[in-house]
């Protein structure tokens, strides 16, 4: 079963259980699924595969991050709770992502492979480790490692 598929079958339970949240979310999911296919010039009742059903999900819990920063900074708690709580949800359904500790090792070594010294190359060595990370690792966490790095 894709994520398309167990997302839709979720809408179903959410909406016999009456979970607001849950069903507001995964509806928010699949008008964005929808949206996907349509810019990808497939048909709105199609399925997206994983990696694009993926992408979606991370551009939403992405939108969230950056609501909840903007509520928290606008003083509306009860929004950002909101947004939270959404969040929660959506991040079920992307796969595991490394800890900072991995993520530093994994640093440290393709410092070592690239023989970067300074930070004047942190640019460089920010887009090797992003394209070896990609999609195991958060890249909010893979910035504050390698800022940490050349502190």
């Amino acid at each position: 079963m894709t994520i398309h598929e167990q997302i839709k079958e979720e809408l179903k339970d959410a909406m016999r259980a009456k979970d607001a949240v849950r069903l507001t979310t995964l509806r928010g999911l699949l008008t964005g699924f929808t949206n996907e296919l349509v810019v990808n010039k497939k048909k709105p009742d199609e399925l997206l595969s994983d990696e694009e059903a993926i992408a979606v999900i991370k551009r939403a819990v992405k939108q969230r991050k950056d609501s909840i920063e903007q509520f928290e900074k606008g003083g509306r708690l009860e929004l950002a709770e909101s947004e939270k709580k959404e969040l929660a949800i959506l991040e079920t359904y992307l796969p595991a992502t490394m800890s900072k500790e991995d993520i530093r090792r994994v640093a440290e070594a393709k410092k070592k492979e690239l023989g970067i010294t300074d930070s004047t190359k942190k640019g460089i060595f920010m887009g090797a480790l992003m394209k070896e990370l990609k999609d195991k690792a958060d890249g909010a966490d893979v910035k504050a490692v390698v800022d940490e790095l050349f502190a």
